[in-house]
This record gives C-alpha cells, structure tokens and sequence, in this order.
C-alpha cells in the first residue's frame, strides 16, 4: 500500500513540475499511439463494413480468420517485425529498425484486426436493418458502406478506442522493434518496465498512473469532440 501512495506521489511530482523527461516520452507515447490508430482505423474500419455486406465463398473463414488475429500474441508480431526491418529481412535497406516507425507498424498489425473485428459486429447488425432500404434505392456498394459507416460512427469510435487502449499498453512488441532508447524510442510502457526492473516501483507506477491518465484524457476527449453523449447518451 506505501508503494501505491509512493507511486501516486512521484507521479504527481511529475506532473506538477512538468518533468523534461515526462513530457518526452508521454508526447512520443502518444504520437506513436495515434499514428497507428489513425492508419488501422483507416484500414480496418472500410474493411470490418465490406466484410458485414458482402457475400462470397469463403468469408465464414474469413471472419473467423479476422477473429483469431485479434488474439495475436504482441511479441510475435514484434518479432515477425524485427525479422522484416532487420538489415538481413527484406525491409532493412530502409533503416526503420529501433525508430518510432518501427514501433507504429507494429501496433498497426495487432490493433487493425480488433477495431475490424469490433467493425464488422456493428455493421452485420445495422445492415440487416438497412438491408431491404438500400437494396431498394439501387444504391451502390460503396454508398452501401459510407452509409453503414456514417449511422454507425458512434459504435466505431468505440471500435477505435479500444484499439488506441491496445496500442498504448503495448509493451512487447514496442521493446522488440523500438529498443527502448533513451530520447528516441522509449515511451510509457517501455520506461516502466524499466523501472520496474531497476526495482524503483514508486516511479515506476508513478508513470503507470501517468499512462492511464493520458488513455483516459484521449477517451474523453474523443467522446466530446463527436458529442456521443448527445441525447442523454453514450
């Protein structure tokens, strides 16, 4: 319990006296973060609402496929990763090896098959009720899903939120292809496992408190910015 309050402490300190250190790895915790929520989204999103409307031979395996990658352990796809990047993988003429680059592509891969996954639950339901409507209308497959996407933009922020929670907490992977470098790769997550294994736990759940702080600060502030408590609700 003296742990906790240590920890509550130092992170208030942090805080309070806007640590240079801080405020570094928190920035690059969240550009990192939101690049790659902002790419996943941008690919699972049109894909989880195409997989909901359309028919073909094998898309029983295809979303079951969909469904198994969300379990993706992180430190094989970090792993998987760092094989690609590394000077001897097929990507490694381009140097992005323990960069933040690295670091996104990562998060991309484990997060872009949970917001499709999410994606493609809320858009079967919605098409079955839109279903005869836009049949009717001689509408278009991709007026079909914009349509799909517009109505149902509060439950895919949801979507994309729980990816941006996944993408943020992520340790494994993100220690695997960025290295935890000092003023370069080192980002939330990594920095408390570090202290945590130098043993100094009061700053180490200090940042931890700071981490959960920023999530919930990005949450909120997605929430307001698209008024999904309009009407009296979420």
């Amino acid at each position: 319990m003296n742990e906790i309050w240590a920890g509550l402490r130092a992170a208030f300190w942090l805080i309070v006296t806007f640590d240079a250190d801080l405020i570094e790895i928190s920035l690059r915790s969240l550009r990192v973060s939101l690049t790659a929520l902002l790419i996943a989204s941008a690919i699972a999103l049109p894909f989880g609402t195409w997989l909901a409307i359309r028919r073909f031979r094998h898309r029983r395996l295809a979303i079951a496929t969909l469904n198994a990658l969300m379990g993706l352990p992180p430190v094989v796809v970090g792993l998987i990763v760092y094989l690609l990047l590394s000077r001897s993988g097929p990507f490694g003429v381009f140097g992005l090896l323990f960069t933040p680059t690295a670091m996104i592509i990562a998060q991309v891969i484990i997060i872009t098959p949970l917001i499709a996954s999410i994606t493609h639950q809320a858009m079967r339901e919605l098409w079955a009720e839109y279903h005869d409507l836009l049949i009717s209308l001689n509408t278009s497959r991709r007026q079909r899903m914009l349509t799909l996407i517009w109505d149902g933009r509060r439950t895919l922020l949801t979507a994309s939120l729980a990816g941006f929670g996944r993408a943020i907490g992520e340790v494994g992977a993100i220690m695997i292809v960025g290295g935890n470098i000092d003023h370069a790769t080192r980002v939330l997550t990594t920095a408390i496992a570090l202290e945590t294994g130098k043993g100094d736990f009061a700053l180490a759940l200090g940042l931890g408190f700071v981490l959960i702080a920023l999530a919930l600060a990005v949450n909120f502030t997605m929430h307001a910015l698209s008024k999904t408590e309009r009407e009296g609700r979420w």
